[in-house]
């Protein structure tokens, strides 16, 4: 009935989904220790602790939602952030410079940013912004 040992379980694995998620798809997961976390959960899966199978299904699910929501807000705000005027970040050079190098490297400059931290969390918004084809993202 009440298997604590069940809900840290599935608490846990949704805790480590949520914050992949976060890492992969939203601009504030930058400072989120995912790597450690994966880690620690693999190791926690070596000793019993953790269902393997549901960790990665969970792991995979979180990571790929969160790059295609990421890309997601990339496509839509990219261009309203780019039609203000130049300031410190945002410069209507840095919108045209990106999407000719993703129309020049998009698909292994993805690849290589899903295996580098920091880079995972901002490389997906940047390929929406710079009309990456969704199809070649994803």
């Amino acid at each position: 009935m009440f298997d604590v040992n069940h809900i840290i379980e599935t608490g846990g694995i949704l805790l480590i989904a949520l914050i992949v998620f976060i890492e992969s798809g939203l601009l504030v997961g930058f400072f989120l220790p995912g790597d450690t976390l994966l880690f620690g959960a693999g190791l926690a899966a070596s000793q019993g602790e953790l269902p393997l199978l549901w960790l990665i299904i969970a792991i995979i699910g979180a990571a790929v939602i969160g790059d295609n929501v990421g890309y997601s807000i990339g496509e839509r705000t990219g261009k309203r952030l780019f039609t203000k005027k130049d300031g410190i970040l945002f410069r209507h050079e840095y919108i045209e410079r990106a999407e000719k190098f993703y129309a020049k490297h998009g698909g292994k400059t993805i690849i290589l940013a899903r295996f580098t931290p920091i880079v995972r969390t901002f490389a997906p918004v940047v390929a929406g912004a710079g009309n990456m084809p969704r199809k070649r993202f994803f």
